[in-house]
């Protein structure tokens, strides 16, 4: 069994719920970050990094006056190489390193793509999202023997999450519903 899950797909399939899912699940010990994105009256204008620590950082927003940038977004390397990469580097438990994502914003910093690098070669579980895409930093750790590649639809979520779940070696939470309407799958908890 290959230790690096990584999920990808279109906006708005589910990756960073699942994400979300795993790093709150209490019989699961993970280190590591997610973003999740800002939004002000309805509209988005950034993304937030948060480690599974506690701490936060806005990676990307509308407003930032940047030298790099994503689309509309300035992104703030350094404090995704200040919060972000810390987290994946230094665990404070011999679980699951999270990474969400493994994406254009994040992969602007050459020491995020090495310890991104050095999680994918150490042969710790690693659970994360990663762009769709093409990019060939992304592309190169798509290929790498250690990682699995999920390309996750709403459809098919509720069987990922029971895959991710074997991989992981645990049965999903028992509180855990799945309810399908027209083909999509949500979770109800």
């Amino acid at each position: 069994m290959k230790p690096v899950y990584l999920l990808t797909g279109r906006p708005g399939t589910g990756k960073t719920s699942i994400i979300k899912q795993v790093a709150a699940d209490p019989r699961i010990k993970a280190d590591g970050f997610f973003t999740e994105e800002i939004r002000e009256r309805g509209t988005r204008v950034g993304f937030r990094l948060v480690t599974l620590d506690g701490l936060e950082t806005v990676l990307a927003h509308v407003n930032f006056n940047k030298r790099y940038h994503v689309g509309k977004y300035g992104v703030d390397v350094a404090a995704l190489e200040e919060v972000g990469v810390p987290a994946l580097l230094t665990p404070a438990r011999d679980g699951l390193t999270i990474v969400d994502e493994i994406g254009k914003m994040e992969l602007l910093s050459a020491a995020f793509r090495e310890a991104v690098k050095r999680i994918v070669d150490g042969g710790k579980k690693v659970l994360g999202t990663i762009t769709s895409d093409p990019h060939p930093d992304a592309d190169a750790i798509k290929l790498h023997p250690n990682v699995k590649v999920i390309n996750l639809t709403r459809e098919y979520y509720p069987q990922v999450v029971v895959d991710l779940y074997g991989w992981l070696g645990i049965t999903p939470n028992p509180d855990l519903r799945f309810t399908l309407y027209n083909k999509n799958a949500r979770i109800v908890s």
